[in-house]
């Protein structure tokens, strides 16, 4: 076991843990965030991702010991409130079908309009490829992408 800190959320958190914990477990068994999920345990469908400084991370793949001194952001840490606009145009173009995908498909979705506030469809294609949605609401998740990129324009327009 080694002990490591984690800020997650803006809160840092430590934890005893095998040196090999992927950051998946870390977060579901060690801290009860559950809206990161398992699926794959590879790295490919998308179901754990978080987001490590800002970046997309498939959380199942990924040692918890090398996340310290890293800003760890979880579906739970994005809005407590549902507030963020990627969550607000999701709910708005009911994306969700079985909704097992959706954190990581959410905060993919934050990190693409992090770098790029104005997405194409191709944009959207290529960073959201290493998410997978078995219910296939694809079209659905491009268009909240959209919504969520028209949200944030009139939130900085406004401020």
């Amino acid at each position: 076991m080694i002990r490591i800190n984690l800020k997650i959320n803006g809160s840092i958190h430590t934890l005893d843990v095998p040196p090999e914990m992927p950051l998946l477990w870390a977060l579901r068994d060690k801290l009860n965030l559950v809206g990161t999920k398992y699926s794959c345990g590879i790295g490919i469908c998308g179901s754990c991702t978080v987001l490590v400084n800002g970046n997309p991370l498939h959380a199942c793949v990924v040692p918890a010991s090398a996340m310290a001194g890293k800003e760890i952001i979880t579906i739970e840490g994005l809005s407590p409130d549902g507030s963020h606009p990627v969550q607000k145009a999701w709910n708005d173009e009911d994306v969700p079908q079985c909704g097992y995908c959706q954190a990581g498909q959410i905060l993919t979705a934050v990190a693409l309009l992090a770098r790029n506030p104005a997405p194409s469809d191709e944009d959207i294609d290529v960073a959201m490829s290493g998410n997978l949605c078995r219910c296939g609401t694809y079209p659905r998740i491009r268009k909240a992408i959209k919504r969520a990129a028209e949200y944030a324009s009139r939130e900085r327009g406004a401020s």
